[in-house]
Formats: structure tokens, sequence, C-alpha cells
């Protein structure tokens, strides 16, 4: 019995220990994942950075890229987090555990459906937009950790099934 109340006891230790509250004030804090984008299918410059961050129902994605062709470009993460292919076929298909329709982002649309980032003459474009859906680190199949973010060559088109005829993935990102 003395052994039992002395496992308890240490075991509300390190739970308490290894909590995610830093601020002392027993609120959890934000959540994050992140993805370094590298050039994929020819493009050589292109490079970037996404980061997933905020709690379950809230999750915020913040994109930035670098030496990206001019224009509008769909963006979508992909089922697989495998960025080794030259074309990043690897990352498999766009990211749909709810089987959902390929659209713009949205309730019913895939949870890898990001929409058009658009990028400047001088090759820098960012994404910024947030999903009720998203989990960050749980392991369940809305987690974003272990898939991969893809930036594509042409813009999507919001309605092709299921890829939005958005082209070649310039430049691909694992989420970790």
């Amino acid at each position: 019995m003395r052994n039992t109340i002395m496992m308890a006891l240490v075991a509300g230790a390190l739970g308490a220990a290894c909590s995610n509250d830093s601020s002392g004030d027993g609120a959890e804090t934000a959540e994050a994942a992140k993805a370094s984008l590298l050039a994929k299918s020819g493009n050589t410059t292109l490079a970037g950075s996404a980061t997933f961050s905020g709690p379950t129902g809230s999750v915020k994605l913040t994109l930035n890229v670098s030496g990206a062709p001019a224009g509008d470009h769909g963006v979508h993460i992909h089922e697989t987090g495998d960025c080794s292919a030259a074309d990043a076929m690897s990352a498999g298909g766009h990211w749909n555990p709810a089987m959902g329709t390929h659209a713009a982002p949205g309730a019913t649309s895939h949870l890898g459906d990001l929409g058009n980032m658009t990028v400047a003459a001088d090759g820098k474009g960012s994404l910024t937009l947030t999903n009720p859906m998203w989990e960050i680190g749980t392991g369940s199949a809305k987690d974003v950790v272990g898939k991969a973010i893809v930036v594509h060559g042409m813009p999507d088109d919001l309605m092709t099934q299921p890829t939005g005829n958005s082209g070649g993935r310039i430049g691909c990102g694992v989420i970790m």
C-alpha cells in the first residue's frame, strides 16, 4: 500500500513537471510545428518556412517564401511527410482524412486545401490562415505533423477534383 501511494505521488509530480504550462498561471501554452520549404521540380531558388501554431480549435498557418516565380500559386498540405523526390511526388496526394471535395479552404474542403498565395515580382509571398479543424502533435487524423506543405507552380482553380489543376510542385517542406 505504501509503495502504491509513493508511486502515485511520484507520478503526480512528474506529470506537473512535464506540463505544457510555462506561464505559471495554469493555462496551456500554444503548440507549434514547423516546415522548411525547399525548391522542387527544377525551381532552384524557392525557399521558405511554414509555422503552425495555436491550440486545437484555432491552429494558425504562417507561410513565407522567397525565390518563387511571380504570380498566384496553389498551396496544399499533402498526406505524406516526404519531400525526397525531385518533383515532390513523394509527398503523396492532398491531405483529406474526411474525404471532402477539393475547394477553397472551408468546412467541406480537404483539410489540406489552403487556397492560393500571391508572389510579388521580387519572388516573395506569404499566406496566413487559421483552420479550426487542424491539430498539432495529437497523432489524430487531423494532426498536421508528419504531413508536407507544397507550393505549386500554378494557381489553384478551387474546383477541379481532386487537385485544383495547380500544376507541378515547385516547393515542399515536411511539417515537424
